[in-house]
């Protein structure tokens, strides 16, 4: 279940706060709805509870707060706005994509596909799918990792009437096979029909919490719609016959051509018009909306049970939950037992609110820490030896005077990071346009500079003119590179409820390998597709191996790996794919000239046998040839552009760490 206690957002400079001291309980098997008009404070409070917005209060879902559940997608599955992802993504890869991030097997995303009905569009892209379509989606990326709980933020907002009754049914199935439903609407006819409690909000208060046949009878009232080019007439002739036969009936003029009639029924409305001949082209029977209701909170009734006749709001449709949801049901059959908020009277105090006992399992118990408890406890302090006609003389107990602060909660790294990063890079077709481009690119290059001449044999295979800061393939790696953040930063789809990408090291981790992998792989390709293009156009000539191919082949590698870390670490930095190609650029373009200023001042002293005096402070032996490895490594690094992209990526790498750290640090 959840409860949500005095949930306070930070006062606004010109009013109030949006949302003051809401608090309200959700329970496990039943559907409650949080209601209330634009402006409410419905979305606000939906993101307290997430601590996806700075504010005050403390929400437990299953008897613990949202940073005390080491994977909170395995206990809350959320929904809020559209679905986060790249348009070009395919559904499919979408949600196999999260599975990598939540831990769940990738079979997982095939069930969960077929259980909202998307199976047959599986391979269709973000982009393209219709704002229904898109629900059923984010719905089942909300149960991906076979939440308890469910948290949809106006999941029906835009959608037809046939989808709507599809998302009612199929949150009434989840719910009664034990989870946890909490939805947020403006309408209340909604409301009234597809949840078994609602919870009124408006001016960020709780106005009303009671059931939803309770609701149903305090908020809407029926009445006949009637539609006819001589409405003003017909409101006339009902209101004289009502008062003859000596009944309550109130007519409301609409618009100039129709009517709603409030205690009257479709016969007495059709007779009517048929005795006067007035024509009439509509009369059905709707259920009206009583207005806002303001005034104390009202006490939350018991929920109603999954077999009482009054919990018949659900629409047609349904959801057919793949195997795995069933351990939902076997948590709601332990009952009522637990109450996890032991000190609950403290809480009606406080707030007015009665709390009902929690529902959680017997392994939650206990797993409130004590910071947290301090809100709900009483602060008592007596001693034993007192008899009671002297306790009852004290004061009353005094409660904290605010609830506890909400820190914003940070997403947490993919579960499976490297996984993630590869689903993530392979399914769309940027990369392998990228890719393209770079091979294309540097083909036509190598032709140019062949047919010129002047240009060494290794420039000539790498498509490195002189005029050109970096080579189309270290630009490709670069900009493949700023794509595995930048990208995802745009396009978010670590996590449905968090929308941003975590600064982590395992994901920094897992980027940097694929990065180099990526790059590795489109410089070798780059090498041997303008080494076939030379030797067909120009013949062998121009293709020969260098004597010196193995440390040219290194620097080659080097570079285009560094040139990719370069672009992941500067878009993760600055957050913009932009910014993460622009700082590759800027290597060759601004760093190299002041490296190559540094080192054309005058030298005193040389690292002569450096080498040498390294393989003296280690205790091995280095191998036979290491020495000769080693001091090429460090002429390659001692170059301006080696020196300057190893400044680079460690002014990158620092900034990065600094800005992960960060957050953590209170």
């Amino acid at each position: 279940m959840i409860q949500a206690i005095g949930l306070t957002s930070n006062a606004r400079k010109e009013g109030p706060p949006a949302v003051d001291d809401v608090s309200f309980e959700a329970h496990g098997g039943y559907v409650t709805a949080l209601l209330g008009p634009r402006g409410a404070g419905k979305t606000t409070a939906v993101r307290l509870m997430l601590a996806l917005q700075q504010g005050r209060g403390i929400t437990y879902f299953r008897g613990r707060p949202l940073h005390r559940i080491p994977h909170p997608s395995r206990e809350v599955g959320v929904l809020l706005g559209d679905v986060p992802g790249h348009p070009a993504r395919s559904v499919r890869g979408q949600l196999r994509m999260l599975c990598a991030a939540t831990g769940v097997s990738v079979e997982r995303a095939d069930e969960v596909l077929e259980a909202v009905g998307l199976v047959s569009l599986r391979d269709q892209r973000l982009g393209t799918l219709s704002r229904g379509m898109d629900r059923r989606l984010g719905l089942a990326g909300a149960l991906l990792a076979d939440p308890h709980t469910l948290v949809l933020d106006g999941p029906s907002e835009g959608l037809s009437h046939r989808e709507c009754s599809w998302l009612h049914g199929a949150l009434r199935t989840y719910a009664d096979l034990g989870g946890t439903v909490l939805f947020t609407t403006d309408d209340p006819k909604e409301a009234a029909r597809a949840a078994d409690h609602v919870v009124s909000l408006d001016g960020g208060k709780v106005v009303a919490d009671q059931e939803a046949s309770a609701f149903a009878r305090t908020r809407l009232r029926p009445r006949v719609a009637v539609r006819s080019p001589h409405a003003a007439r017909l409101a006339v002739l009902l209101a004289k016959e009502a008062r003859r036969a000596k009944r309550s009936v109130e007519v409301v003029t609409e618009d100039g051509s129709r009517l709603s009639v409030y205690g009257s029924t479709c016969a007495d409305v059709g007779e009517t018009a048929f005795r006067h001949g007035i024509l009439v082209h509509q009369l059905a029977d709707e259920i009206g909306d009583a207005g806002p209701q303001s005034g104390p909170a009202q006490t939350p009734q018991s929920p109603v049970g999954p077999n009482d006749p009054e919990r018949g709001h659900g629409a047609e449709g349904g959801l057919v939950v793949p195997p795995g949801g069933g351990h939902r049901a076997a948590d709601a059959g332990r009952g009522e037992v637990a109450n996890l908020l032991a000190p609950a009277d403290a809480f009606t105090s406080a707030t007015g609110m009665p709390s009902t006992p929690a529902a959680a399992p017997n392994e939650d118990k206990g797993a409130m820490d004590a910071p947290d408890s301090k809100y709900v406890a009483l602060a008592t302090d007596e001693e034993p030896s007192r008899d009671s006609s002297d306790r009852s003389a004290e004061a009353p107990p005094t409660l904290s005077p605010l609830p506890p602060p909400i820190t914003v909660w940070s997403a947490r790294s993919p579960l499976r990071p490297l996984r993630y990063e590869l689903r993530r890079a392979t399914g769309i077709p940027t990369g392998y346009v990228t890719v393209g481009l770079a091979l294309v690119l540097s083909a036509l290059l190598s032709l140019f500079l062949a047919r010129v001449g002047h240009t060494p044999q290794p420039r000539l295979l790498a498509a490195w003119p002189h005029e050109l800061p970096l080579p189309p393939a270290a630009l490709g790696a670069g900009l493949l590179g700023a794509f595995a953040f930048g990208d995802e930063f745009r396009h978010p789809a670590l996590g449905i409820d968090r929308g941003s990408v975590p600064r982590r090291l395992g994901l920094l981790t897992a980027k940097l390998a694929v990065g180099a992998a990526t790059a590795v792989v489109m410089s070798t390709l780059v090498i041997a597709c303008d080494a076939a293009m030379l030797h067909l156009v120009y013949g062998g000539e121009l293709t020969q191996v260098p004597a010196d191919w193995l440390s040219l082949s290194a620097s080659w590698l080097v570079l285009v790996v560094a040139c990719a870390w370069a672009g992941v670490l500067a878009s993760a930095v600055f957050r913009s794919t932009t910014a993460g190609l622009a700082a590759v650029v800027a290597v060759p373009i601004v760093i190299v000239p002041l490296v190559q200023k540094a080192l054309e001042g005058p030298s005193v002293r040389t690292a002569a046998g450096l080498p040498g005096r390294l393989s003296g402070l280690t205790l091995v032996h280095w191998p036979f040839g290491a020495e000769r490895y080693a001091a090429a490594a460090v002429r390659m690094i001692v170059q301006p552009v080696g020196a300057a992209l190893m400044l680079s990526l460690t002014a990158l790498l620092c900034a990065y760490v600094l800005t992960a750290v960060r957050p953590r640090v209170r």
